[in-house]
């Protein structure tokens, strides 16, 4: 079950390589800048996909938010490097998660979300997303059609089962499933210790496992 999720994190950047690259990135050298920004936007965008309010989907671009990310990273890297305060990953996604929020803000301004089943992941957590986010891609990966009334009759037992957990469990959950950050990116955003982090995020697998193998046609297949 955790050997998908331990091909996708190894196929990205290691700390060493990270800081080699911002260095050089922010004595000038444009190679290095692009091979950063083209090896993270991958995850980005997972994150800003999961994380933006579906309500602006159409009317907001993913692409447009990592833009304006970078845009912003390549004006504070020389700070950045001197005083990395976090990995350089979590750094790209703190800013653009800000640029997400603003967005949020500018199209929605405090209008809240649907209330009923769609609670927040994790409201200590930035930018924060519900579970009905998180059970829509979670059935978005599907391999063969479902009839509607059946795949709305399993996202609502998915939403509940994902309202069942704690709310620091869902949110490792999406940050490690969706946003494919390691054990330790997780850890560090959610100020875990490590070993803690990995508990939680293999005890709401398990959990969500359940649920899954209980639907209709039986969609264990849904989990790494």
């Amino acid at each position: 079950m955790m050997g998908s999720m331990v091909e996708m994190i190894a196929g990205t950047m290691d700390s060493s390589e990270a800081r080699r690259l911002v260095a050089q990135a922010a004595s000038g050298d444009d190679q290095a800048w692009e091979r950063l920004m083209t090896d993270h936007r991958p995850r980005l965008r997972r994150m800003v996909g999961l994380r933006l309010d579906r309500r602006l989907q159409g009317r907001v671009d993913p692409s447009d938010i990592i833009q304006e990310a970078y845009i912003d990273a390549a004006r504070r890297l020389s700070e950045y490097a001197k005083n990395p305060t976090m990995p350089f990953y979590l750094w790209l996604r703190f800013l653009a998660g800000q640029r997400l929020m603003e967005q949020h803000r500018r199209h929605l301004g405090a209008k809240a979300r649907d209330a009923g089943r769609e609670i927040s992941l994790y409201r200590g957590a930035f930018p924060e997303t519900t579970t009905a986010d998180l059970a829509a891609h979670f059935l978005g990966k599907l391999s063969t059609p479902s009839q509607a009334a059946v795949k709305i009759e399993q996202k609502i037992r998915l939403q509940e089962a994902l309202n069942s957990l704690d709310p620091i469990d869902r949110e490792i959950l999406a940050l490690r499933h969706f946003e494919q950050l390691s054990n330790i990116e997780a850890a560090e955003v959610l100020s875990l210790e490590p070993a803690t982090a990995y508990k939680r995020y293999t005890r709401a697998l398990v959990r969500l496992k359940d649920v899954l193998v209980a639907m209709p046609g039986g969609q264990e297949e849904l989990l790494p």
